[in-house]
C-alpha cells in the first residue's frame, strides 16, 4: 500500500501508534507526578498492576478515535459504523494483547524487564491499531452507539476497580502486593 493511497483518517490512525504510545508513556508516570490525586487515579495507573497499566490505553484510545470523528468525521465522510467498530477492535486487541505478552514472557522466563515491558505498550498499540485500520476499511460495521455505550460501561468499569478491585492477581500490584487506591 503506498502512502497515496492512504486516506487521510487511515494515516491518522497509523499516526496513532507513535503518539499513542508516547501519551501512554506519560500517563504511566502522571498518578504520581499529580500527587496521587484520586481523579488522576482514574485516567492513570496507580499501582504497578496489569489491569492498571491498561488504562495507558483505554483512555487514549478511545480519546484518539472519538476525537478525531468528531472533529474531522463529517470532513473526509467517514462511515461512522465502520469506524467506530474499528476503534472497537483497536481497543479489545491492546486490552486482549497487553497481558497476553506481559505474562507470557514474565512467567516463561521468570524475569521482569523495563524495556521488555516498554516494548510491549508499544507493540500493543501497534497491534491495536493496525487491527483497527483493517476492521475499518474492511469491516461492515456494528452501530456506533453500541460501541460508544461499550466504551461508557468500559470507563465505569475502570473506574470502580480502580477505587474497588477485585483480589485477584491481575489487580494486584506486584511491587506493594496491594490493590488499586483504598
Amino acid at each position: 500500500m503506498s502512502c497515496k493511497s492512504v486516506s487521510k483518517p487511515e494515516k491518522w490512525i497509523l499516526l496513532g501508534i507513535p503518539l499513542l504510545f508516547s501519551i501512554g508513556s506519560i500517563l504511566h508516570f502522571a498518578y504520581d507526578f499529580l500527587m496521587k490525586s484520586p481523579l488522576a487515579g482514574i485516567f492513570a495507573p496507580v499501582n504497578e498492576s496489569i489491569w492498571e497499566h491498561e488504562k495507558m490505553v483505554v483512555w487514549p484510545v478511545i480519546l484518539w478515535w472519538s476525537l478525531y470523528y468528531i472533529l474531522k468525521g463529517k470532513m473526509y465522510g467517514i462511515h461512522k459504523n465502520r469506524w467506530f467498530t474499528g476503534a472497537l477492535a483497536s481497543l479489545f486487541i491492546s486490552l486482549v494483547t497487553m497481558p497476553m505478552l506481559y505474562y507470557f514472557y514474565t512467567e516463561a522466563f521468570g524475569v521482569e524487564i523495563l524495556w521488555v515491558d516498554i516494548l510491549i505498550l508499544l507493540l500493543t498499540i501497534a497491534f491495536g491499531q493496525l487491527m483497527g485500520l483493517h476492521v475499518y476499511q474492511h469491516g461492515k460495521g456494528i452501530p456506533a452507539a453500541i460501541v460508544c455505550i461499550i466504551f461508557v460501561l468500559l470507563i465505569l468499569i475502570f473506574i470502580l476497580f480502580t477505587f474497588f478491585p477485585p483480589h485477584i492477581p491481575l489487580f494486584q500490584d506486584g511491587i506493594t502486593s496491594g490493590y488499586g487506591i483504598l
